[in-house]
């Protein structure tokens, strides 16, 4: 059940991803640091890399603000429904 920004564990395991970044866009992450080391970190070097992960979080935090609202929004509606 791998999508685009998804790795595998293998893929992972192999480019010694923390456990804390392995999320949903864990695919753009690895290309991220593997820039970063060819790079010495450099900040002007890896724009693209760096604002693809950052846009893949972001669109990640909106999907989930939606389903909090959605699933709030539910229980409010049940709730109003029950009293």
């Amino acid at each position: 059940m791998s999508s685009p920004t998804t790795a595998s564990q293998e893929e992972l395991k192999a480019h010694r991803v923390p456990l804390q970044w392995r999320d949903s866009c864990s695919a753009l992450v690895i290309p991220l640091n593997v820039c970063r080391k060819k790079t010495l970190y450099m900040p002007w070097e890896c724009d693209h890399e760096r604002h693809a992960y950052e846009k893949c979080q972001y669109d990640d935090y909106l999907r989930r603000m939606k389903e909090a609202a959605r699933i709030k929004a539910a229980q409010a509606e049940e709730a109003a429904a029950s009293a």
